[in-house]
């Protein structure tokens, strides 16, 4: 359908979820976008979309980043805030590149594949790692620029897994904040780089003091500069990204927003050109609408309710899903109990965030409800099961078993440490557990509640206020989990999860 003749227009956001630091292609009619994924495992995802709107999972570029131990969350050690960031994604003769850089290991990580949907991907890393790199095939040459502020440039080698032999990093620009006119703040970062009818555009995002998130556009002649700058957009701190066409020769911005506890969410932007300058928004303006085939539902694209069946030849686990760190893949399964995930402890844990196996998927906005049917016949003494909100301030419903006896507990981390709230008895062997999110005008609110049969539902504990915290740098997130406290050796079977975009799935 050409866009021209959309009847009911896309609205903004484009994507009510967290789905930071995007970099986008388009390979003939199809745009691909990848984005960060942090601490979770498979990382670096792969969306499609035939309409810049509507996106679907596809992939991911890794399984697991590296076997650290903060990656594993061993020895006390995490990545919550690290793990890999801002990705750089090319097609080039033929060949998918996406790439990122991790705080954590210290190194640039190249990723590609001849098959974005379907991969596989062959990895290569390097050291440095190279701050909100762009990566730039140049004719015959291929570069990352990086860098926070003062902007950097280094030749890759001509496969892009490896920095060129011989070639010395170099200052493209001293100060790519100076056009936002800012002393303080966030430096200028997240380096994307275009060339567009022969000349060089570099996106950046700088944050002034007391001011807002702002898109900073620097353009040369030549990728070395001189470069000339000057902001591109200062509207709703709608920022932190770059430009993509259309099959019709439309032009457009995919750019993010911070929006509280449900993360940080992309827009897209109308552009048009001006003097050989890419010009953002109407009137400098993010528009609530856009001449694009209307939003779909996140459902099931990005988040999806999961029965845990699998017919043969299914993945284990769908592409909605993502472990918090690394997993132990001995110790889950949806093999082992038709119809169920299989969360098994097998070590002590001291607390939720530092418990692996976590399985996790987003929070979606403007509001959404998770639920959950557990079996608690085969948990031990100090286990600790069910269904949580993860970030730093976490909260969940769950089931503990203290002293031979189970209780129904919420616990809250509003403060920073945890809490448990309430604690009510349970003398059944199955309890359904649901969490309800908030995030209409950033109320940022999550309540829980438990059911005996799946029917009547009881509000449980307080209400968890959901701010985004930097420590962890993601927003919200539902999470299955099961820990051992005091013995190992215990599981907790999960029937279901379900997800509604509503506040109530009665």
């Amino acid at each position: 359908m050409p866009f021209s003749s959309v009847a009911q227009p896309a609205h903004n956001p484009v994507i009510f979820a967290d789905v930071p630091d995007m970099a986008m292609i388009r390979v003939g009619n199809t745009y691909y976008m990848s984005s960060t994924t942090m601490h979770l495992s498979p990382g670096l995802p792969i969306m499609k979309s035939k309409d810049l709107v509507n996106w679907q999972l596809v992939g991911y570029a890794y399984d697991t980043l590296a076997t650290v131990d903060a990656l594993q969350l061993n020895n006390g050690k995490s990545a919550y805030g690290r793990g890999s960031w801002a990705s750089s994604l090319r097609y080039h003769n033929g060949t998918y590149y996406v790439t990122t850089f991790a705080q954590t290991t210290g190194k640039t990580y190249i990723y590609t594949t001849k098959d974005i949907e379907k991969g596989p991907w062959t990895a290569h890393s390097f050291k440095p790692a190279y701050h909100d790199h762009s990566l730039f095939f140049d004719e015959d040459r291929v570069y990352m620029i990086y860098g926070a502020g003062k902007l950097k440039l280094v030749e890759l080698t001509p496969d892009a897994s490896d920095v060129k032999p011989g070639t010395t990093e170099q200052v493209i620009i001293e100060n790519a904040s100076t056009p936002s006119g800012t002393t303080g703040g966030l430096p200028a970062e997240g380096s994307q780089l275009f060339k567009v009818n022969g000349k060089y555009y570099l996106f950046n995002i700088t944050w002034p003091k007391g001011g807002m998130r702002t898109v900073v556009i620097h353009r040369a002649d030549k990728i070395t500069g001189p470069y000339e700058g000057r902001i591109a957009l200062q509207d709703l701190g709608v920022a932190q990204g770059g430009l993509i066409d259309t099959p019709d020769g439309s032009w457009y911005a995919y750019l993010f927003r911070d929006f509280g506890g449900v993360g940080r969410i992309p827009y897209i932007v109308p552009v048009s050109w001006e003097n050989g300058w890419p010009v953002l928004g109407v009137n400098g303006k993010v528009p609530e609408t856009l001449p694009l085939p209307a939003n779909k539902s996140l459902l099931p694209g990005l988040v999806a309710s999961d029965e845990f069946t699998r017919k043969k030849g299914e993945p284990a686990l769908p592409l909605v899903w993502q472990w918090n760190h690394n997993p132990d893949h001995t110790l889950w399964s949806v093999n082992d109990r038709k119809g169920h995930l299989r969360l098994k402890t097998g070590r002590i844990d001291t607390s939720f965030v530092l418990a692996r196996n976590t399985l996790t998927q987003r929070t979606i906005g403007p509001e959404c409800s998770g639920a959950t049917r557990l079996d608690v016949s085969n948990m031990k003494e100090g286990d600790l099961a069910g269904l949580s909100l993860l970030q730093k301030n976490y909260g969940f419903v769950g089931v503990k078993i203290d002293n031979g006896t189970q209780s129904i507990v919420m616990v809250s981390a509003s403060s920073g440490k945890p809490v448990e709230v309430q604690r009510i008895p349970l003398s059944q062997k199955i309890v359904y557990l649901k969490a309800v999110c908030n995030f209409n005008d950033r109320k940022d609110t999550a309540t829980f509640f438990y059911s005996l049969d799946g029917k009547t539902w009881t509000g449980i504990g307080e209400p968890l206020k959901m701010p985004y915290t930097i420590p962890h740098f993601m927003g919200y997130r539902f999470g299955l989990f099961n820990y051992a406290t005091q013995t190992v050796g215990g599981f907790a079977d999960f029937d279901y999860f379900r997800i509604h975009d509503k506040l109530s799935d009665n």
